[in-house]
């Protein structure tokens, strides 16, 4: 009786509460929802109004508004747009559908639309309403005034249209400013907000009542252990006796609850798996919410990277020790998170003045002026590197790995160096590591061994292994002499990311074809010498322009100006842009074949076409590339030669370095940027020139073999190796409307924004926060059971 006098003592006061919060939700809910839905209506119609505005703009003009009226018709088949008006500048209704208010007038409809709350009250229910100028540029003064206009007829006077004809020959002109056409009237159904708010309303009860639910049940559950007492019940909870014990570590003290423990364990598994999968769309990742991720997910943990390639290079020139960077999508992938987060990076010291700027531990602080994080160097001999990098990684495993045309070569001596250098970089991660548990990104197929070596020294450290590049199937990674190595060596790794789903899908396969392992494919784990490894997909993308960058580039208009002057191009041509390093696996072969195609097929093109194809030459050292190269370079003289003039040539071949702003100004002055990759694992150049492209204009021709054709749908995606489905595509990129231009533009500008580098990185650090979180909670249950 005692006990539940107490437990009433809990339970009355969280009722009241709990009545009192669902009065008080309810109604402020519902105005929360109503401001959300009417500013996405707001938007709604900006965005239809937008698409709209050429052809409403282009009729007007021209003096015919009647036949927009197929247009509006088509508009309104949509289950939200009832209706659309068009109305002049002088507030006369020229044309509108079926469903416009008879009794709505242009000027009752501006006033409307100006008010905090710009909803119509129609038998039918609410509408809201929005109101859009259609913006052109103005005729050349003077002219006789216009005649009226006859909504019926949808004609327009010969005096009007003779006006309307002079402003369209305005339009050439630079220095008229922009007129007053006309004016958009858009009606949007409002229905569904009250669908919706029902059906908040009946999730919010739910919710509450649910969290009451709980919160008893935890209540009664407090009650009763202060009854037994607190003191006791907390020692044991400390030392991890009791109920939660056996349920935790499945110990043989308690073995009729071993079935309980691992259900338990599944369905938490299962709950974390669904919350992840229903993370749709997450707020804009920022360098700011990523260093706050770290302060939450690894405060305090220190973040060691370790690549091949360093984000700085210093090199000796006549003016002294100049600071390079390279041209690599790692490092412009990598480079921000660094920045974010103050770590430390390890990597190979292979500029001519990087002995000169290290201290004595080999560590120089980089950016230069800025000093955000360190960089570590390891120096590698001319054997180790021609043995690891240019042997087994490049002329071994990148070909492999990218099924491409280029048989992979194997030596004995390059799998010795390779191992002799995967040991030399474990051991610098041991000693710069701080701690027994750092957290460790190792980057790509330079260090497939490299997780484990560390694992072996450093148990408790969380190992993230990022692979920059395809996966390839069982069958093909089994030309590998040293399979099973490779893959013992990758499953040190607490997490192991590619780009896509295909390649953790290949992974796996090859795990399973290779090793004795266990495999979870529901939850993506596999289990190898009683070490778990996650196996999960992150797609890597680029740092988004901040508001200060974009605010010092030059216009679209000024950068065209600077290429074509500077390539002495004809002004009016159409340019498109390759930029790649020369590398078998980046299509350029293919992309000039299909150039080559263009010009056959549509003669229209020959000196209106120019394509310019920056190539930074790359492992130079390998006969491979260099007969690549020379190959290339063939090809373009021989279409220069084909279709070249006095003044013109098709191909541009630039075969050097270009520093990042160069290529952002080549990016803003091209109409066409091609990416044909025969096979990548994500590929960052179709990222970037999206994220150059602020104007809305441009086309992106995207191959589909690279991973960014899954997220970038509204490229144009083409097969590389089919000349004329590429030739075809650039035929339709140069003549595509700037209308439809701007709509696939902005749709690119938007996933390239939202799904930006530090959304990778904080994906994968999130996890490692919840693997370390779980593995340290598993560690105290198993001392307080020894204990």
């Amino acid at each position: 009786m005692k006990t539940f006098r107490l437990q009433l003592r809990f339970l009355v006061p969280l009722i009241a509460v709990l009545v009192t919060a669902s009065y008080l939700a309810v109604p402020f809910m519902d105005q929360v929802t109503l401001r959300w839905f009417s500013r996405d209506l707001n938007s709604r119609g900006t965005l239809v109004a937008s698409a709209l505005s050429d052809s409403v703009g282009e009729a007007l003009i021209a003096g015919r508004p009647a036949r927009l009226q197929p247009l509006f018709d088509r508009a309104v088949k949509d289950e939200r747009l009832l209706a659309v008006g068009l109305c002049n500048a002088d507030g006369l209704l020229l044309q509108s559908t079926a469903g416009f208010p008879a009794t709505l007038g242009c000027a009752q409809a501006q006033v409307l639309a100006a008010q905090p709350e710009p909803w119509l009250a129609l038998p039918g229910g609410a509408v809201h309403l929005g109101v859009h100028d259609v913006i052109g540029q103005p005729p050349p003064p003077p002219s006789p005034p216009l005649e009226q206009v006859s909504p019926a007829s949808g004609l327009i006077p010969d005096t009007a249209l003779a006006r309307l004809g002079e402003a369209a020959a305005a339009i050439e002109s630079p220095t008229s400013s922009p007129l007053l056409l006309g004016r958009l009237v858009l009606l949007q159904d409002m229905s569904f907000i009250e669908r919706r708010s029902a059906d908040t309303r009946r999730y919010l009860i739910g919710l509450i009542a649910a969290l009451g639910l709980v919160i008893a049940l935890i209540t009664v559950v407090v009650a009763q252990l202060s009854w037994r007492g607190w003191v006791n019940g907390t020692r044991a909870l400390m030392r991890g006796e009791g109920l939660l014990s056996p349920l935790l570590s499945g110990a043989a003290s308690a073995p009729e609850l071993a079935p309980l423990a691992a259900d338990l364990r599944a369905r938490l598994r299962d709950m974390e798996d669904e919350f992840r999968r229903s993370q749709g769309p997450e707020a804009e990742w920022t360098a700011e919410r990523l260093r706050a991720l770290l302060q939450t997910h690894l405060s305090g943990d220190q973040v060691i990277v370790v690549s091949n390639r360093e984000p700085y290079i210093h090199e000796h020139a006549d003016s002294g020790i100049v600071v390079k960077r390279p041209a690599s999508g790692l490092v412009t992938a990598v480079e921000p998170v660094m920045r974010a987060c103050s770590g430390t990076w390890i990597a190979h010291g292979s500029g001519s003045a990087d002995r000169d700027v290290v201290d004595a531990g080999d560590r120089v602080l980089v950016p230069p002026g800025q000093d955000e994080y360190r960089l570590r160097r390891v120096w590698l001999s001319a054997e180790e590197e021609q043995g690891y990098y240019y042997g087994l990684a490049n002329e071994g495993l990148w070909p492999l790995c990218h099924v491409a045309h280029v048989r992979p070569v194997f030596r004995e001596s390059d799998w010795e160096a390779y191992k002799r250098v995967n040991q030399r970089f474990a051991d610098a991660v041991v000693a710069e590591a701080r701690s027994e548990d750092p957290v460790v990104l190792v980057q790509d197929y330079h260090f497939a061994l490299l997780p484990a070596m560390v694992r072996e020294r450093l148990p408790q450290a969380t190992i993230l292994t990022f692979w920059h590049i395809p996966w390839p199937n069982p069958e093909s990674f089994g030309i590998c002499p040293w399979r099973r190595e490779i893959l013992q060596g990758l499953l040190g790794s607490t997490i192991l990311g590619f780009h896509t789903r295909f390649h953790c899908k290949n992974f796996i396969e090859t795990v399973d074809r290779y090793l004795e392992a266990r495999i979870e494919h529901e939850h993506s784990t596999i289990a190898f010498r009683e070490k778990e490894t996650l196996i999960e997909s992150y797609p890597i993308s680029i740092e988004w322009p901040s508001p200060e960058q974009a605010a010092g580039w030059a216009s679209a208009a000024e950068c065209r100006q600077r290429v074509v002057g500077r390539l002495g191009l004809p002004t009016d041509i159409c340019l498109a842009v390759g930029v790649d390093r020369f590398d078998y696996t980046k299509g350029i072969l293919e992309r000039l074949n299909a150039v080559e195609r263009l010009l056959e097929k549509r003669p229209e093109w020959v000196g209106r076409f120019v394509f310019v194809q920056v190539a930074a030459p790359t492992r130079s050292a390998l006969e491979e590339y260099r007969s690549f190269q020379e190959r290339i370079e063939r090809v373009a003289e021989r279409i220069n030669q084909r279709f070249g003039r006095p003044g013109y040539q098709p191909v541009h071949l630039l075969a050097t370095h270009h520093e990042h702003d160069a290529v952002t100004e080549l990016y803003r002055a091209a109409d066409i940027c091609m990416v044909t990759s025969l096979h990548d694992g994500m590929n960052l150049v179709c990222k970037e020139f999206v994220a150059a492209r602020d104007d809305l204009r441009g086309v992106l021709i995207l191959s589909r073999f690279a991973g960014a054709a899954r997220e970038l749908s509204e490229a144009l995606i083409v097969n590389p190796y089919h000349v004329e489905e590429t030739a075809d595509a650039l035929h339709r990129a140069a003549s595509m409307p700037p209308a439809e231009q701007r709509e696939r533009m902005a749709s690119l500008r938007g996933t390239v924004r939202e799904f930006n580098v530090y959304r990778w990185a904080g994906r994968m650090l999130a996890d490692a926060g919840r693997w370390r979180l779980r593995s340290r909670i598993e560690a105290r249950v198993k001392r307080s059971q020894t204990g």
